[in-house]
């Protein structure tokens, strides 16, 4: 919503590519001609879907920047662009990948619908993607992100046990994230998929683009439309609107759990506090040790068997070499043996002043 190192998974799909004349190179489906495989002067094309959640600009590209340097003793070139959540800037970057001709593309969607267009392009220019964190559509050679279901049934997990008896004498407020990114969906399956039956649902929101703002709002008009005395917990998918959300909670009086995601700095403050009830841990190095690994293996045309143990359908294109990494749910309980552990934050970061007498309670010393 991003740090350590982490050991990455392995397995399936060959890439073949001519050792020699005009040949073709099956990348997911994408052909290319090639005399020799690449060395390590490779360009890699990284975009990534917007600059509001802390977690791209302070993990996903300085991690993936410094693999792919990594893999290719330095000599690999990351050439990068945010989006900024504009879905038609983000296709417009594409077209910009491909003129200054990378040699592999890794695109964490705007929206994955949106993009399949601009990944049928670089398909056709000879470029491989890899879909990054979020499954686009389109031919795209490789995957890698988190077990989004599993994620969504951790945050509803978390909530019925932080509400225990009181989970059916009121109602829950559903705050999923956008409409138009396919993990928002699989998050809101997965917390369905335990939460239905167990609890009430009052409201039930879409969020758009993710925004705080967006979610405290919706959470004013449920709050209003509900009563502040009936709501009794909050499912939040994510950190950021779980910001939102408790603003709103507390200008209206009301301390109830709620979940979110990304274990972003604020979220684990909050959690801290004890205004958010839990996050879900995401360990970004791994995921993007993943992308780049298969961006750097694609580009040298070379087998994704060492990396790739999993296979995922896309709406558009089936058996996707992939790497699903797993998740933890982070509460004050294992904040240490978790994001302090992985050295994604120290207790200076977290224990500012504000923080420092609910750190002392917590035990974070």
């Amino acid at each position: 919503m991003r740090r350590a190192a982490f050991a990455v998974a392995a397995g399936a799909m060959a890439v073949s590519l001519a050792a020699c004349g005009s040949a073709k190179e099956s990348t997911g489906g994408a052909s290319k001609t090639a005399d020799t495989k690449k060395g390590d002067a490779i360009k890699v094309g990284l975009l990534l879907p917007e600059n509001q959640t802390a977690r791209y600009e302070k993990f996903d590209r300085p991690l993936i920047e410094k693999k792919v340097s990594e893999l290719t003793n330095g000599k690999g070139k990351v050439v990068y662009a945010n989006a900024k959540q504009d879905a038609t800037l983000q296709s417009q970057q594409v077209d910009t990948m491909i003129t200054n001709k990378v040699d592999v593309l890794v695109i964490d969607a705007v929206d994955a619908a949106a993009i399949k267009n601009s990944v049928q392009k670089a398909h056709e220019a000879g470029i491989p993607v890899v879909a990054y964190d979020r499954l686009a559509q389109g031919p795209i050679a490789a995957y890698t992100s988190f077990d989004n279901e599993t994620v969504g049934k951790t945050q509803g997990e978390a909530l019925l046990k932080a509400l225990g008896s009181k989970a059916k004498s009121g109602k829950i407020v559903m705050m999923n994230g956008s409409s138009t990114d396919p993990n928002a969906a699989q998050f809101k399956k997965g917390a369905h998929e335990v939460l239905d039956g167990k609890v009430k649902v009052g409201k039930e929101y879409d969020t758009k683009e993710w925004k705080p703002e967006n979610a405290n709002s919706n959470m004013e008009g449920a709050i209003s439309a509900l009563g502040k005395k009936n709501i009794v917990g909050v499912y939040s998918a994510n950190d950021g609107m779980a910001g939102g959300i408790i603003t709103a909670l507390k200008q209206a009086g009301i301390n109830v759990p709620v979940t979110g995601q990304d274990a972003e700095l604020a979220g684990v403050q909050r959690i801290v506090a004890g205004e958010q009830f839990m996050s879900v841990y995401k360990p970004y190095a791994p995921e993007a040790a993943a992308a780049a690994e298969m961006a750097v293996d694609l580009a040298q045309g070379k087998s994704l068997d060492s990396v790739a143990k999993d296979k995922v359908d896309s709406p558009t294109t089936k058996g996707v070499p992939s790497v699903l990494v797993a998740v933890t749910s982070l509460t004050k309980d294992n904040i240490k043996d978790t994001v302090i552990k992985d050295g994604v934050y120290t207790v200076a970061d977290i224990c500012t002043a504000q923080y420092k007498a609910a750190c002392a309670k917590a035990g974070l010393k």
